[in-house]
């Protein structure tokens, strides 16, 4: 007698070795979606005078070498603050008047980036209101931190390899 066994569940999906999620990588995505703000961003003529409605939305990839690759220990200190990254980019936002989207996305940005342990950051700003047949216009913009500097070859002339 045969037993009757279900098959795989997703019969095309790739082997689970070959799938490696981001806690594995020791990552994790924080973000704050919706984040609605007033503020003086824009270059047409009302834009310059009146604070306007601004959506942000901010997706952080950041590394957590401490943890393991599955659950790290439960400590505030451990992980990015999300209320914290929040109130940066209200405090961006809302600071002096910003000609650009793209530049106040890119302040935002850079500003997450200052955080070590964020190895990537993709900034969204909206401006709702600003055509009447589109629920938003606006842009994305998405940094990386830089890899460290590679030495020089005369700094790394003559040097020994930890191998030899």
């Amino acid at each position: 007698m045969t037993q009757n066994r279900p098959g795989p569940a997703f019969p095309d999906a790739a082997p689970a070795s070959a799938y490696r999620p981001d806690a594995a990588r020791r990552l994790r995505r924080v973000f704050v979606r919706g984040l609605e703000v007033r503020a003086s961003l824009g270059v047409l003529p009302y834009e310059l005078h009146t604070r306007q409605r601004v959506i942000i939305g901010i997706e952080l990839l950041v590394e957590d070498e401490s943890a393991p690759a599955s659950v790290g220990e439960e400590k505030l200190a451990r992980v990015v603050d999300y209320g914290a990254v929040a109130a940066r980019a209200r405090e961006i936002a809302t600071t002096g008047h910003i000609r650009l989207a793209e530049t106040l996305a890119e302040r935002i940005a850079v500003a997450a980036l200052e955080d070590r342990r964020i190895v990537s950051a993709m900034v969204t700003v909206e401006k709702p209101d600003v055509l009447p047949d589109a629920a938003a216009v606006g842009v994305t913009v998405e940094r990386q931190r830089p890899a460290a500097p590679r030495p020089k070859e005369e700094e790394t002339a003559g040097q020994r390899s930890p191998e030899a």
